[in-house]
């Protein structure tokens, strides 16, 4: 096998189909069921060996540290700690997801890192290892190792795969706030709730290939906390239906918002909208994506 210097990842961004939290764990965690699905935006990472031992990063976007607070470096650290790694190694990002935004940006990015530091120096880690390694680093780690559409539970890391939802497009809203998934969570009384989305119907809807049963089924718990704060979110939900989405979700723990559209003149007219009412600050017109691991 050659020697590789350097390879390139792609780590795509994740929304939530539907979301609901169970209860509140003893261990301060949430007892989650949610149906994460890949949506086709991405950042760009490339590895590259050094000779000098370390991690060193380097990002396009300068609100993200490049310190050992960052996920990127975490994930990198963790494996070649593991293995025993002497060489260094340098991380170029090329950043697309939006930061703190519902759409696991950091997590996609730890575990391209992973799926990147693991083909570099040949460590042989099988995905299963990475997502029992990725997962002391964070819950949505193990499911953007894989990506795809998944059934998520537990605190996010026990994933059954789902049938791909029918293809359409979306629009992804990123208002210009930026929201701290603690504070939610911290603010969910999940023994309180009244309203919880249907996700056994929404598996099988997907099972049936059934767009509309998807989309209207479409629900998230962390709503209840996050639009109180910041009414924009359902500002822009309210838009996008009206410009003719099928429905509207905030995914997450927001702020992120996206709308699921049949036709491609109906999502660009949509897009154009929300610029125009200056409700968000990066706008995108998407589609699901099939996986992570690229």
């Amino acid at each position: 096998m050659a020697n590789i210097e350097q390879i390139t990842r792609k780590a795509y961004a994740k929304i939530n189909i539907g979301l609901d939290v169970l209860r509140r764990r003893e261990d301060g965690y949430h007892e989650l069921k949610m149906i994460m699905q890949t949506v086709d935006i991405c950042d760009d990472l490339v590895f590259e060996k050094a000779a000098q031992p370390g991690i060193v990063i380097q990002s396009d976007n300068e609100e993200l540290p490049v310190d050992g607070s960052n996920l990127i470096y975490r994930a990198a650290d963790l494996l070649m700690r593991e293995k025993k790694i002497t060489e260094g190694v340098k991380i170029a990002l090329t950043k697309r997801i939006p930061i703190a935004a519902g759409m696991a940006g950091g997590s996609a990015d730890a575990a391209a890192t992973m799926h990147g530091v693991n083909e570099l120096f040949g460590m042989g880690y099988s995905i299963q290892e990475l997502q029992e390694l990725g997962v002391k680093l964070g819950a949505d780690i193990p499911y953007c190792l894989v990506g795809g559409t998944m059934l998520s539970e537990g605190i996010g890391e026990i994933l059954t795969p789902l049938p791909a939802p029918p293809d359409c497009f979306l629009v992804v809203v990123k208002p210009d706030i930026n929201v701290s998934t603690a504070f939610v969570y911290g603010n969910l009384h999940a023994d309180r709730l009244t309203y919880h989305p249907d996700i056994d119907g929404m598996v099988e809807a997907l099972r049936s290939g059934s767009l509309c049963g998807i989309t209207d089924r479409l629900g998230n718990v962390l709503e209840t906390v996050t639009i109180k704060e910041y009414p924009v979110i359902e500002q822009i939900k309210e838009l996008l239906r009206n410009m003719g989405a099928e429905n509207a979700l905030m995914s997450g723990s927001g702020p992120s918002v996206f709308g699921i559209f049949t036709e491609r003149k109906a999502v660009e007219t949509a897009a154009r909208a929300v610029a125009d009412k200056q409700l968000a600050g990066q706008i995108f017109v998407s589609t699901f994506h099939s996986g992570a691991a690229e």
